[in-house]
């Protein structure tokens, strides 16, 4: 393409590249590039010459060239399949009249951030450095399948919205990524598919919008990433699918709106993820299949109606005790699961799991107090434990007295001596069968007789408070 053919504000753009130097056409930072269309010719560039730019464009020694423009229409269609660009495309605050196609295209830096387009076909597509399309907005597919980017991909607020086209509006399945998908604030109304994508970083989808309510919403099937996977206060309308997926790091759900009417809201069957994050979020239906729990979950004020599949409380409960600090909560929330089907006595077992884990909170003479209470009444849940204890001492007592009774305090008034109901006097602190005052043992029995005495007040104590707590907890 001769320089002569070239119309002013295309001429401007072809002096600048062989320098680098940026070329801005915006009248006003503020410019909306969606109304672009209504441009004038003073700020149009044809496709076919920033393709000539980018293939053959004139250089200049000791100098970088570089595309650099902003608040242009592009017309025609921008066309570099197959191509090798040596030079970095910065087209900001641009608007395009057709889809970019950059199929199997080898090129450096690629910034297409703030800019309108009706959507881009970059399967294969190489990027050796960093493909930003931040606050970009499109009204068609963003087709990256297969793409190698050595950087970044940059999607923060990044607006997706093709209404007329089928499939997934953003593909970026069996992409490579060498370092993060950084797409806070993304607005995708149809399914995000990230199947088989490869993320050397995080892939970080806080404050997303992921809206597909009658499918799925987030395709990422066997997504591996080598970080985590944040979607944080991120509102999902449709289904989040994370099937086989690799996420060494943290899963971050936490103050997530998770809905799919009708369907399953998250699916992570066969998932392998170091950290599962659920802080603050809700969720109706909660599956989660115990041995498919990381090694680090953060549960705190998890709100679920009920969780499946159904499992004993013994293998619930090593759930709630991986995080370093003690979540009441979580032992609540997994009890009104139990007493919601029916199942109380996994709903005792997992109260009676969180009075063990809060002894482990208390200063040493409260968790003696507590020692004391869960060796012999089990905090309240297991009330035939204090029988049993009582039933052992009164066997011990009635043995030692009825072989050797105790003198009389006065002969001629003393009852017939009989060592069951003198133990049960020594072990009940309330109840008197006018055996221990009529009776003086000595020795090694006065001992005993003590010891029996304060063991029935800590069994007596333990058994009320355990009551107590038990009758509040209904």
């Amino acid at each position: 393409m001769e320089i002569n053919d070239l119309t002013p504000a295309e001429a401007r753009v072809w002096r600048a590249f062989a320098t680098g130097t940026h070329v801005d056409f915006r009248t006003a930072d503020d410019e909306d590039p969606a109304g672009g269309g209504s441009w004038g010719p003073e700020r149009t560039v044809r496709a076919g010459v920033l393709r000539a730019l980018l293939l053959d464009g004139p250089r200049q020694e000791g100098e970088v060239a570089a595309l650099s423009l902003a608040g242009a229409r592009v017309t025609g269609s921008l066309e570099l399949q197959y191509a090798t660009v040596e030079h970095p495309v910065r087209l900001r605050h641009c608007h395009f009249e057709e889809t970019p196609r950059l199929y199997a295209a080898r090129l450096r830096e690629v910034n297409l951030s703030e800019s309108a387009l009706p959507g881009l076909i970059a399967h294969a597509v190489r990027v050796e450095g960093v493909l930003r399309l931040t606050r970009a907005r499109f009204s068609g597919m963003v087709r990256l399948g297969g793409a190698e980017v050595t950087g970044s991909l940059y999607l923060e607020s990044t607006d997706l919205h093709a209404p007329d086209t089928e499939g997934p509006v953003l593909q970026l399945n069996q992409a490579v990524l060498g370092a993060d998908l950084w797409a806070p604030g993304l607005r995708a109304r149809g399914e995000v598919r990230l199947t088989g994508a490869r993320v050397a970083g995080t892939v970080n989808l806080a404050d997303a919008v992921l809206d597909r309510p009658d499918g799925t919403a987030l395709h990422a099937e066997t997504l591996a990433a080598e970080a985590d996977v944040l979607l944080r206060q991120a509102e999902v309308r449709g289904r989040l699918e994370f099937r086989g997926a690799r996420i060494p790091g943290r899963l971050d759900l936490s103050m997530a709106r998770l809905s799919h009417p009708g369907g399953t809201a998250l699916r992570a069957s066969s998932t392998v993820i170091g950290t599962l994050n659920l802080r603050r979020a809700q969720v109706d239906v909660l599956f989660v299949e115990p041995e498919a729990v990381p090694d680090w979950v953060q549960l705190n004020d998890l709100a679920y109606t009920s969780l499946i599949p159904h499992e004993p409380a013994e293998r619930r409960l090593p759930m709630l005790e991986l995080g370093e600090s003690y979540l009441p909560f979580t032992y609540e929330q997994l009890t009104a699961a139990y007493r919601r089907i029916g199942d109380d006595d996994a709903a005792r077992r997992v109260q009676l799991a969180k009075q063990r884990r809060r002894r482990r909170t208390l200063p040493w003479y409260g968790r003696l107090w507590g020692h004391l209470q869960d060796v012999t009444v089990g905090y309240g849940f297991r009330p035939l434990r204090a029988g049993g204890w009582l039933l052992s001492l009164l066997a011990i007592g009635s043995v030692a007295y009825g072989l050797d009774h105790p003198a009389p305090l006065k002969p001629a008034e003393a009852p017939d001596f009989d060592p069951v109901f003198y133990t049960l006097d020594l072990l009940l602190p309330v109840i008197s069968f006018g055996q221990e005052n009529a009776f003086a043992p000595e020795g090694g029995h006065q001992t005993l007789a003590y010891l029996l005495i304060i063991t029935g007040w800590i069994l007596a104590t333990t058994v009320i408070t355990g009551l107590t707590r038990t009758v509040s907890r209904q």
